[in-house]
């Protein structure tokens, strides 16, 4: 009888144990929305101290199943939860850290969840909000498989949220019923958006392909002591009013976040990656199996995380106000270390100006609409014709003036790119601004403004941007890899060309190349960008289709024209890649290719 009530006595224990580690890890989890976004180290201890408890409260419903089961009541959708909310602390440590490897973990859990069907009973709760739970979990779940770029998954979870959706309206009648159908919209036009051009197997069966940075893709370089800077820290803006996004991530931050990472590496050691049991039975996270980047919020990462990550941090910003933008980029300007650079990425809408003879570049020329509605556009672009003060919503030139105290790369993504040409350098530091074409031909028109702009394509794939505008829709794989080979040979005479401008410089003394693009040029992303960019303007000066100067991209320093962007080898590989697409008739007359 001693027994029996001491077995009782444990269990209840056990029960308390749990309850206390369940409320712990909601208050944790609740106060990760008032952290900072900016920064790094103000947050990174407290969402340590929340990986913590999460990893207690996972190992101690696995070790205590049965008497939970029995004498705690616990459901399997209450189990889904839990792994949600550690899928969830996974991706928004990727968001903070740029680490690609923790997006990994978190699709592992959300792919978990699936798979042992935690809330495939939901719908029997007759609980309305558990039913939301489980949409937003396929929203999170979509998102982060569209980050990885696994499409074929992604199509399979529209069609289930789809279903679910259905099921909610038609069980509960909610008045929200209407957002989710406007989410369930919002994807399926951000999927269809973001298949700009196919690569098709032998059976005609899509690929997907990667785009991030991989050794295999990037540019050769021929070092020298003048490459001094790497890129450390990134801003990503997406503003454009009318641009396919989903989840707070236009076409043209999804493109460009993933231009500027690493490709992921698979872990299957991972310690929190083993503990949702994807072999066989719930297994319990092996403390000893450390990942090779850090358990989040550790001091190992701490310490070693700024100067050995394989990423850039970035920050996201989607429709940000001035006032967000200007503290995410000082606090971005304050976290660079020495030899550290920061690039400001920018996709807006253009907000114009009627100023003739302007005395301030930095102000009179406009700007770009940064957290402007829909309605407040005119004719395309937004309007600041016949006043005479500055529209409080628009990001100026002039704005960008005292973050050029450390090395900066801009990237302007607009109709209103131009005006960023006359930044001035009063600092004496690297500089230099990209910017996209101000106008396209009118049959792109429609297409770029919702399925994410060309000028940002070509960043993103070079190939890709030029089937497009050449109309090709899809290329077999074994065609793809060859032209792949002619846009390689490109991107390695290109950068052969600009360091032979920067001898040439150095040995006769003439000044062929502003010594920013040599300082930058070190960086293997900012070097893929500036490749990139020269066949971008190549491409689309020798195109039929892109003729007058607002068709082609601007960048400030000009590169050189005839020893870098006019060089006869690179038209010529640009004429035998047109050759091998068989569009060569959508190109002005040059030689004959090969």
């Amino acid at each position: 009888m001693v027994k029996m009530e001491s077995t009782e006595e444990q269990d209840r224990k056990l029960v308390l144990e749990f309850c206390h580690l369940l409320e712990k890890s909601k208050q944790l989890f609740n106060g990760l929305r008032d952290l900072p976004q900016y920064g790094h180290r103000q947050w990174q201890a407290y969402f340590g101290r929340t990986f913590d408890v999460y990893t207690k409260l996972w190992k101690f419903q696995q070790q205590h199943r049965l008497v939970l089961d029995s004498k705690y009541g616990l459901k399997r959708w209450q189990i889904g939860e839990i792994a949600s909310k550690i899928g969830q602390l996974y991706y928004h440590y990727y968001l903070r850290t740029s680490e690609t490897n923790y997006l990994n973990e978190a699709y592992q859990f959300y792919a978990a969840i699936r798979g042992r069907a935690y809330y495939s009973r939901a719908a029997k709760e007759d609980r309305p909000d558990l039913m939301v739970k489980k949409l937003r979990y396929y929203a999170r779940f979509i998102v982060v498989c569209l980050l990885l770029k696994k499409m074929k998954l992604v199509r399979e979870l529209v069609t289930e949220l789809e279903k679910q959706i259905q099921e909610y309206t038609n069980t509960y009648e909610p008045e929200d019923h209407m957002e989710w159908s406007l989410v369930l919209e919002e994807i399926k036009g951000f999927i269809k958006a973001e298949a700009a051009v196919a690569v098709l197997h032998a059976d005609s069966n899509p690929i997907i392909l990667s785009h991030r940075l991989s050794p295999l893709t990037t540019p050769p370089c021929e070092r020298s002591p003048h490459m001094t800077l790497s890129l450390q820290e990134i801003l990503i803006v997406g503003s454009a009013c009318e641009q396919a996004k989903f989840s707070e991530l236009t076409m043209d931050m999804f493109r460009m976040l993933q231009t500027l990472e690493r490709e992921p590496t698979e872990s299957a050691t991972n310690p929190l990656s083993m503990a949702h049991g994807l072999h066989g039975h719930d297994a319990s996270p092996a403390a000893s199996r450390i990942p090779p980047y850090g358990v989040p919020g550790s001091k190992g990462y701490l310490e070693n995380g700024r100067n050995f990550r394989d990423n850039p941090h970035k920050y996201l910003l989607y429709k940000p106000s001035i006032s967000q933008l200007m503290v995410f980029l000082a606090s971005g300007t304050k976290e660079l270390p020495i030899g550290g650079a920061l690039l400001l990425y920018m996709s807006a809408d253009g907000c114009f100006s009627t100023t003739k003879h302007p005395e301030d570049y930095g102000y009179e020329l406009g700007g770009l609409g940064t957290s402007v509605k829909r309605d407040s556009v005119d004719g395309g672009g937004l309007s600041c014709r016949g006043k005479s003060y500055k529209e409080n919503h628009c990001l100026y030139p002039g704005d960008l003036y005292p973050f050029t105290r450390r090395p900066l790369f801009i990237i302007i993504d607009s109709d209103n790119s131009f005006v960023f040409q006359h930044i001035p350098r009063y600092f004496g530091q690297p500089l230099v601004v990209l910017m996209s074409p101000q106008d396209v031909p009118p049959a792109f028109q429609a297409d770029v403004q919702h399925h994410g702009s060309l000028f940002t394509l070509f960043l993103h794939s070079p190939l890709t941007a030029l089937c497009y505008i050449c109309n090709v829709g899809d290329v077999p794989i074994h065609h793809w890899e060859r032209c792949q080979t002619y846009v390689d040979r490109f991107i390695t005479e290109a950068s052969r060309l600009v360091t032979r401008c920067r001898i040439d410089e150095i040995e006769q003394g003439i000044g062929f190349i502003d010594s920013s693009y040599v300082q930058f040029f070190g960086d293997d992303f900012l070097r893929t960008l500036i490749l990139r960019f020269v066949f971008c303007d190549v491409v689309l000066r020798l195109h039929r289709g892109f003729r007058g100067r607002h068709m082609r991209p601007r960048c400030e320093p000009q590169l050189p024209a005839n020893e870098l962007l006019e060089h006869p080898s690179l038209s010529h590989i640009i004429f035998q890649l047109a050759s091998a697409l068989d569009v060569r008739g959508h190109f002005s007359e040059g030689p004959e290719c090969d």
